[in-house]
């Protein structure tokens, strides 16, 4: 893939190094919100502010010596990445980019997505996520949380190599921000609950495939436009959405494959549909809700 040089973009927040927890212990919120909300509260804040402000106190450099702030930030100014981490970053920054180019000119009012780099855990809109939990979109923030040792990952456990598979990741997250973006990400979401799970899971497969079939769209043009790919590109997005299917990651993990518990589909699922939105460069072809095969 041809991305050295590239526009980088401006939306990525590099949390690296930072530890996703600390912070005030949550059983204590709900007594202190009570006490916040009561007069005596009221009285006691008032008396705080009034001190800090007679002092040159800054009140949320205070605050943040027992909410873990100063803690974060002197360990994210003492992390160093290696210099392979430094390259995935700037890819990962190209990549976004890319991805802005491409649905700036398919959407009118196109609201482009945040990018969050962290390491081991980190703190979203959607709560605490660990590295285990793999790259994500939070609808709350609009941003997609990526740690860049997934990337490693893919390869040694999936076997899915190259920058083109990488590539793949990160157009797949933009997808469900394409999808919060139309609405189809709430409606899928608020049916959380209300239906049965199996049915549940089948929303969510029918959710992941068309993220998936973004992605093509987004290879499609960037393609077109941008001449990006090298022979073996298209393989290894193929090979990636493949790898991450729930038939071969449930048979890995279990030796078994229970279809009413995928979420994410096969596959023969991921790679058909975004090989079909790469082929098509068509985003209505893309309605996995209403397709008679998925």
């Amino acid at each position: 893939m041809k991305w050295q040089g590239r526009r980088k973009s401006s939306n990525v927040e590099d949390r690296r190094g930072q530890s996703g927890g600390g912070g005030i212990n949550p059983m204590l919120l709900a007594p202190l919100v009570r006490l916040l909300f009561s007069k005596a509260g009221l009285v006691i804040v008032g008396g705080f502010f009034l001190l800090m402000w007679l002092t040159g106190t800054n009140p949320i450099k205070f605050i943040s010596q027992f909410t873990g702030g100063e803690q974060l930030s002197q360990v994210a100014s003492d992390y160093v990445p290696s210099a392979e981490e430094e390259r995935l970053a700037e890819f990962t920054a190209v990549v976004l980019a890319e991805t802005e180019d491409v649905w700036h000119n398919l959407m009118e009012d196109y609201r482009e997505p945040g990018l969050v780099l962290f390491t081991g855990g980190v703190e979203s809109a959607c709560g605490f996520a660990s590295s285990a939990t793999g790259p994500f979109y939070c609808p709350g923030d609009e941003k997609v949380y990526i740690d860049l040792g997934f990337f490693q990952d893919m390869g040694k456990k999936l076997g899915a190599h190259g920058d083109f598979a990488q590539a793949y990741v990160i157009a797949h997250e933009v997808g469900h921000h394409v999808q919060r973006l139309d609405g189809t990400l709430e409606r899928v979401q608020s049916q959380r609950g209300s239906l049965p799970e199996a049915e549940f899971n089948r929303l969510m497969v029918m959710l992941e495939l068309q993220a998936d079939f973004y992605a093509g769209i987004w290879a499609h043009y960037t393609q077109k436009v941008a001449k990006i790919m090298e022979p073996g590109d298209l393989e290894e997005a193929l090979n990636a959405a493949s790898s991450v299917g729930d038939d071969r990651l449930q048979k890995q993990a279990t030796g078994r494959v229970v279809p009413d518990s995928f979420t994410h589909g096969t596959s023969e699922q991921r790679s058909r549909w975004f090989k079909l939105g790469f082929d098509s460069g068509d985003v209505t072809k893309g309605d996995t809700f209403n397709a008679r095969k998925l």
